[in-house]
């Protein structure tokens, strides 16, 4: 839903990397409406979030440019001239960056740097918002985790996220570039991948419960997390971009409710009218990388922002499963 704060972008030229992606096609969506002057840049690389099925309702309204973050050529002359980036280009498997390192290393870490450094050249005068992830903390040592928790990631992408993350506030303090970073939780809606457990396990779910199979619960199942609703993280996308307060900040954002994994997949059971759920014993490679309970204390985003999530689990979880029963053959397969 538009806020009367969106007007902010009406006219305003904007670029999303990992535009056709899950939380940068909803962003997209929403300025496109707010009439801003919106490119999404995507490299539509099958293993990543890029789904044209996203943009479909509003891709008259935008400008698409099929482009790679690691292309420094591309992002030169993709920032000129842009009074707003925000920045969402990653890759996010953890299990991916286990596995293969080095393509985690590279578009999370070094093609960050090489954006952050076309905007020096090019434009030094855009506004950064960048996705980070609370996965940069590893296990938590306390709970809720705020932003002076210790930072022990436990896989690659934690360690090339949280480098992605301190590139944009180098390049304030250092350069002047006007960057800030929110660090996200499990957000969860229409348009998350959901064919595999690449960008979030609740996609996953979402396709098993649809298709009738057993969610797969690994452990006990009493892990406990914080899910966001992606309207809810796109709010706190827009909010960031149009205070100066958060310029040079790294926030956390949390979800609207705490739950158990157990309890979350009995939610996602009932709120679908019918599957199942299995409890099973953690993949020896999953285990190892596991951060146990997480959520998030993100006070200092509700404060500086003045934001908070407003979408519940229940009703998050029935729009998210309505809009896969009407789509599934753009995202199953």
């Amino acid at each position: 839903m538009a806020d009367p704060a969106d007007d902010a972008f009406s006219g305003a030229r904007i670029l999303i990397t990992g535009g056709v992606g899950f939380i940068g096609s909803h962003l997209g969506r929403r300025l496109a409406a707010a009439g801003g002057l919106v490119t999404l840049a995507d490299s539509l690389i099958p293993e990543y979030g890029g789904n044209m099925a996203n943009i479909r309702d509003f891709e008259r309204d935008v400008r698409l440019n099929v482009a790679d973050v690691r292309d420094p050529h591309s992002m030169e002359y993709l920032v000129k001239g842009a009074d707003f980036l925000f920045n969402l280009a990653g890759q996010t498997s953890h299990l991916d960056s286990m596995r293969d390192p080095f393509p985690d290393l590279e578009i999370n870490a070094r093609a960050q740097l090489s954006i952050l450094e076309a905007c020096r050249r090019q434009n030094n005068g855009i506004r950064i918002v960048f996705a980070s992830t609370r996965q940069i903390y590893g296990r938590p040592r306390y709970l809720p985790v705020d932003e002076r928790h210790p930072i022990v990631p436990t896989d690659v992408n934690g360690i090339n996220k949280l480098a992605g993350e301190h590139y944009h506030l180098v390049y304030n303090t250092a350069h002047g570039l006007r960057t800030s970073a929110l660090r996200l939780t499990n957000t969860y809606g229409p348009g998350m991948r959901v064919k595999d457990a690449r960008q979030t396990f609740v996609g996953i779910w979402i396709k098993r419960v649809l298709e009738g199979d057993p969610i797969t619960v690994y452990g006990t199942g009493e892990q406990v997390r914080d899910l966001a609703y992606v309207d809810d993280v796109v709010d706190a996308f827009l909010k960031s971009a149009l205070r100066d307060e958060a310029i040079g900040t790294a926030l956390n954002l949390g979800g609207s409710e705490r739950i158990s994994l157990r309890e979350l997949a009995d939610l996602l059971v009932r709120c679908n009218g019918s599957g199942s759920v299995e409890m099973l014993p953690f993949p020896e490679e999953l285990e190892a990388i596991d951060v146990g309970d997480y959520y998030s204390d993100d006070s200092a985003a509700r404060s500086l922002l003045d934001w908070a999530p407003k979408v519940g689990l229940n009703h998050g979880l029935r729009r998210t499963l309505q809009y896969y029963r009407e789509s599934s053959e753009d995202y199953f397969q």
